[in-house]
């Protein structure tokens, strides 16, 4: 499997995007983007090959692969993909990607972003922009979700349940319930949520909770009580104390030191 690396820290500049009809004219086809980054997100079954290394493309599949980079397709007759053509930031993290991978349940998803994408490009291509760079991102957190060979993102189970933490802090969460969610058992998933983030599950919850109620309290004017309902606790008093062991203050205090700004020396 061929990885390539890209930078993800900027908005992308989309130079090309649209839904590609090939396969009518010609079953085959051989280009390169000197320039440019080539984004598709496949509707039909066909080979192809990066460069020397042949892939089979399926329905759901996506591609990515860099500037300069030669790609033959041979097709099975009429073939539809969506795709952007993109320049990327030349400064920033570098973010390593396989060229190919298959989106699976986020296949639906991804093209809707690209579908937004391409149709907000003649009126309001910062739109479009938002668009692509949103899916890029997601192109991004596959190897974690589906397990392409050498997935940097760690345990597919893990990742399911960081994303079901994430989507679901304001909620009652459980370890069982989490494992169900990453569809492991409970004592498989502490052990990889041990050895991959070196937290317990329990421990992991607290901190992103406490995290993101730290954000709402120096940067909202949510009240309390609601900043504690959003993080998924409903008792003031638990707040209490978790804020002042995790963020080293009472809720008020947090805010009133948030509001008073840095001391000045």
């Amino acid at each position: 499997m061929q990885r390539f690396q890209i930078r993800l820290g900027e908005p992308p500049r989309v130079e090309g995007i649209g839904v590609g009809v090939h396969g009518t004219a010609s079953l085959h086809d051989t280009f390169r983007l000197p320039d440019l980054w080539q984004l598709h997100l496949y509707r039909y079954t066909a080979r192809l090959t990066v460069d020397d290394t042949v892939y089979t493309v399926r329905p759901g599949w996506v591609s990515l692969v860099p500037p300069g980079t030669l790609v033959r397709y041979h097709y099975r007759g009429r073939s539809e993909h969506l795709y952007a053509h993109l320049r990327t930031a030349r400064t920033g993290e570098r973010h390593t990607l396989p060229a190919v991978q298959d989106a699976g349940t986020r296949t639906t998803a991804l093209s809707d972003q690209l579908l937004r994408a391409i149709a907000a490009r003649p009126r309001t291509p910062a739109r479009t922009v938002a668009e692509v760079w949103s899916a890029l991102w997601g192109i991004a957190d596959l190897p974690a979700q589906y397990g392409a060979d050498g997935a940097d993102g760690g345990h597919p189970a893990v990742a399911a349940a960081v994303a079901h933490i994430e989507a679901h802090l304001a909620e009652p969460l459980t370890v069982p319930g989490l494992a169900r969610a990453a569809d492991v058992s409970h004592n498989h998933l502490t052990r990889l949520f041990r050895a991959e983030t070196g937290d317990t599950v329990v421990a992991y919850l607290r901190r992103r909770r406490m995290e993101r109620a730290g954000h709402l309290l120096r940067d909202t004017t949510l009240p309390i009580a609601s900043v504690a309902a959003s993080v998924g606790i409903g008792d003031l008093q638990a707040f209490n104390k978790i804020c002042r062991r995790e963020l080293g203050a009472s809720p008020r205090a947090v805010r009133a030191a948030a509001r008073r700004g840095p001391a000045s020396g």
